[in-house]
């Protein structure tokens, strides 16, 4: 056989095997399902049975666990995940929205459908995914129903309740998988509001919890089952991940709770606070006192205070043109209390995002993703240009980077199309031969 004809033919092989066989046989990129169950620490699978996340773990990758973004909240750590963006950059900085100028707060239910708190100049992966002619859904998801530059996103359902029915649980499953078999969907993130809820009313280690890991790990069992019957196998990636941890909160007669109020005059030193929502407190002190309250917060136990120009460098805070201008951390399952003991959680989140019982989950499975596969922890501001990766699409400005979640993935779909890197090999060796 003529030399340059064999040539042409061994490129022509490795050609179609830098495609992916669903790509190559379909014309279609393969589509992305981002599911996040709130509030899932890292270990709560240890202490359960979970049959169907196991075997997610061996029909796909896991991670020992990841780090969320400091702040270890819900609507912070989700936007995080879907930009790739520092806390700081984007600008969510809290569940709530907030003015620390005009005294406006605005409940978390409230604030998820106020795009004036999510729209900051960062694009959200739904955005970038549609501006290169990609369709995209949100059922549930934070940051889903803003509008961002004016665009919203293709679908969206905003979450009036935090079910936790199994049976609506399988209905939101399979109306997001007609979205993609049906409607040709290329995008769709899904919320669930569970285990947050039941870890913040009885603690992360009350049975109930438990109960909640069996009924996500059967969801998990529904899920796989639906997209078999739906015909995605082949077509569909799926991630699974959370926003922060939980943790036992601390009470009388244990401890001696944090009450702010007896360390500084709230009224005479403070124009603004948020103080009774869990491990993280801001504060902006009127005008001439920050010193003044720097240094009585700093007289108070079982909590660190920080002056925002002062934050350590790894929080990714300092930047933030929202945050004011005192920030306080309680230690881990201390709560901020400001005048009085309210707080009636067993259980919360907010604290340090070094601390493990803030640490969560990461699965992945689907024709791009390897099998039985451990990855070591990584922070989860790396998932969003994995993301990108999965959906072949050119990520938006980020602080991630894929070289730290590149090993997850199959390169370059090859092994798919039955042509291994071995057999080019081989054949090239063949060549020099002749």
């Amino acid at each position: 056989m003529d030399r340059r004809l064999q040539l042409f033919l061994l490129l022509s092989v490795s050609s179609a095997a830098a495609v992916p066989l669903s790509k190559a046989a379909s014309g279609q990129r393969n589509r992305l399902l981002l599911i996040s169950f709130d509030g899932f620490r890292w270990d709560y699978d240890q202490d359960v049975d979970t049959p169907h996340l196991d075997q997610l773990g061996k029909d796909g990758v896991r991670a020992k666990y990841i780090t969320p973004p400091m702040l270890t909240m819900t609507s912070p750590s989700h936007f995080t995940t879907v930009s790739g963006r520092w806390v700081e950059d984007h600008e969510v900085v809290h569940n709530m929205m907030f003015d620390a100028k005009t005294n406006l707060k605005v409940p978390h239910r409230q604030t998820l459908t106020r795009s004036e708190w999510w729209d900051n100049g960062v694009l959200p992966l739904w955005i970038t995914a549609q501006n290169q002619g990609l369709k995209t859904g949100s059922f549930y998801f934070p940051g889903g129903a803003a509008n961002y530059s004016g665009q919203a996103v293709n679908r969206v359902v905003v979450e009036e309740t935090r079910p936790a029915n199994e049976t609506e649980w399988k209905q939101n499953i399979d109306t997001v998988l007609s979205w993609f078999s049906e409607e040709d969907f290329h995008l769709v993130t899904l919320y669930f509001g569970e285990p947050d809820r039941v870890g913040h009313a009885k603690g992360p280690d009350h049975p109930d919890r438990k109960s909640m890991i069996r009924q996500i790990d059967r969801t998990i069992g529904y899920l796989r089952e639906a997209i078999d019957r739906q015909h995605l196998s082949d077509s569909l990636n799926v991630i699974l991940t959370s926003d922060h941890g939980m943790t036992t909160v601390k009470k009388r007669p244990q401890v001696e709770e944090i009450v702010l109020n007896k360390y500084l005059n709230l009224i005479q030193l403070a124009s603004f606070e948020i103080l009774d929502y869990g491990g993280f407190g801001i504060l902006t002190p009127r005008p001439g006192r920050e010193q003044d309250v720097f240094d009585a917060l700093s007289k108070a136990p079982n909590l660190t205070v920080y002056k925002k120009n002062e934050f350590p460098e790894n929080f990714h805070l300092a930047k933030s043109e929202r945050l004011p201008s005192i920030v306080v951390v309680a230690d881990l399952g201390f709560n901020l209390n400001s005048r009085l003991i309210v707080y009636v959680n067993k259980g919360d989140h907010g604290f340090h995002n070094g601390e493990m019982d803030m640490k969560t989950i990461f699965w992945a499975l689907g024709p791009d993703f390897k099998k039985n596969f451990l990855s070591e922890p990584f922070d989860s501001i790396h998932i969003y240009p994995l993301m990108c990766k999965v959906l072949q699409i050119e990520p938006a400005p980020h602080n991630g980077s894929l070289s730290v979640t590149e090993k997850l993935l199959l390169h370059g779909g090859s092994q798919r199309n039955g042509v291994s890197v071995g057999l080019l090999l081989t054949l090239l060796c063949s060549l020099s031969r002749l």
